[in-house]
């Protein structure tokens, strides 16, 4: 049975559905005024396999998968600013950006995917409930906040306590809050900004109450799963709780999942320390595949610390995959999921969605195959098959073998058809015994880090 760690109670606990064998799971995405970094590579990752095992699990129609997109807020107006141009414009073309990024990891897209602007009325029905409630209220400069005294268990999934909070917040210079720890429903809007009409005036949700109102009109009031980033779970997700929990009285979520932070050579990534890397130029020096390898081989609540050593490492892993599938064509058969590798992979899977022990048993899986292809076809055949499905769950091992080890010129190397070319030209010298031009074509290719591999069937080679 699948066990999740829960952040609300701080253990792991057996996965029931609130609606038997029907799946609900809304992740928080991305703020859209830049190109996704390798942080959100890894909350997109992480949630994607999440997303593939419940499927996997209960069918692909029976999971509904939400991934909002946040298009209005402080940061994209300040960068609409500072670019000059219209925030619809600027939104659109990270939503692209992020896109394309998403679907290079190989991530599958979401059944919903809400946009804040377009969710404005159950937003300021929201907030009008709160206010209806004496939870929420409008302070002297127009702004609405929520009062968070009024909401008993506040704190509960950060486990802060809100004397803490109230003593070690610093008073806003307008003093339009009741309390420092209170938080903004409702930005009264400036000069030049965007804004909408509202019973409180011209202006723009805050950030938190966007997600309990995307969350409500997408999943209902009460889900099973919700997830993100660590950084977000306080304030963010301690706030949803508040205004979801406070505006209809019962519970807002059952399990809350939390993937551990991105670190650059075991330093914390920021853009001030420089080590701030944002996907698209990653994918300029790895493939996808060893992106999602690398972060999938840390196990999703991890510090995951990225470095060009990690990432190479990946690579190699990978490589050692995609080599045992060479030359083996997997078998067009009924698989058993009870089959030894099979129900470890799962029994790892069942473990909190134990990605790096899901792993180990493909390689348990490829060691076998390797012995089996040389002797045994057809058992091999059914192994490479066995494969494939397990580490599709995992969204790995989907290229064709061949083609992964060839890898790209995308580096600027020889490309595909100079190295045919040079192959060619050796084999021809090798054929007319000119040994010492065979060789000069070989070490060609070798420093051009083309590894080759002469088999009975003819010449193959891949990059290093």
């Amino acid at each position: 049975m699948l066990q999740i760690h829960n952040s609300l109670s701080g253990k792991k606990e057996p996965f029931i559905p609130i609606v038997a064998g029907k799946v609900k799971m809304y992740v928080c995405g991305m703020t859209v005024y830049d190109f996704c970094h390798i942080g959100h590579a890894r909350v997109l990752v992480v949630f994607d396999v999440i997303n593939r095992y419940l499927r996997h699990i209960y069918g692909e129609s029976n999971v509904t998968y939400v991934r909002n997109i946040t298009d209005i807020d402080d940061k994209i107006i300040a960068r609409a600013i500072e670019n000059g141009e219209d925030i619809g414009t600027l939104t659109g073309r990270f939503i692209a950006a992020m896109h394309e990024d998403a679907d290079a990891l190989g991530v599958k897209r979401p059944d919903i995917e809400p946009r804040a602007t377009e969710h404005m009325d159950n937003i300021l029905n929201m907030i009008q409930i709160l206010i209806d409630k004496d939870i929420a209220y409008q302070g002297d400069n127009g702004d609405v906040y929520y009062q968070v005294s009024k909401f008993e268990n506040y704190g509960k999934l950060s486990r802060k306590n809100l004397q803490d909070l109230q003593s070690g917040s610093r008073v806003e210079v307008e003093q339009a809050k009741r309390d420092p720890a209170d938080f903004v429903l409702w930005k009264m809007a400036k000069p030049g900004e965007p804004y909408w009409d509202s019973p409180w005036g011209k202006g723009r949700p805050g950030w938190h109450i966007e997600c309990s109102a995307m969350s409500a009109e997408c999943l209902g009031d009460h889900f099973d799963i919700h997830g993100g980033g660590l950084d977000l779970k306080f304030p963010h997700h301690e706030n949803e709780i508040a205004q979801s929990e406070g505006c209809t009285g019962h519970k807002f979520v059952n399990y809350w999942i939390h993937n551990g932070f991105v670190r650059v050579d075991d330093e914390k990534m920021s853009k001030s320390l420089g080590n701030f890397f944002i996907i698209r130029d990653v994918l300029k020096n790895y493939a996808p595949e060893v992106i999602r390898y690398f972060i999938l081989n840390s196990h999703y609540q991890s510090p995951l610390n990225y470095s060009d050593e990690n990432l190479d490492r990946a690579k190699a892993s990978l490589t050692t995959l995609y080599q045992a599938l060479l030359d083996v064509e997997p078998a067009d058969v009924a698989l058993d999921e009870n089959s030894d590798y099979g129900a470890r992979f799962f029994q790892a899977m069942d473990d909190d969605f134990n990605t790096p022990k899901a792993i180990s048993v493909l390689f348990d899986m490829s060691h076998e195959l390797n012995r089996l292809k040389t002797s045994d076809k057809v058992p091999a055949q059914k192994l490479a098959a066995e494969i494939k499905y397990l580490a599709d769950i995992l969204g790995l091992l989907e290229n064709d073998p061949q083609q992964f080890l060839q890898g790209s010129s995308s580096d600027g190397g020889l490309s595909d058809d100079e190295i045919n070319k040079l192959i060619v030209q050796r084999a021809t010298a090798k054929a007319e015994k000119n040994w010492a031009e065979s060789d000069r074509i070989r070490e060609v290719l070798v420093e051009a880090d083309i590894l080759l591999e002469d088999t009975p069937e003819g010449t193959r080679w891949r990059r290093k």
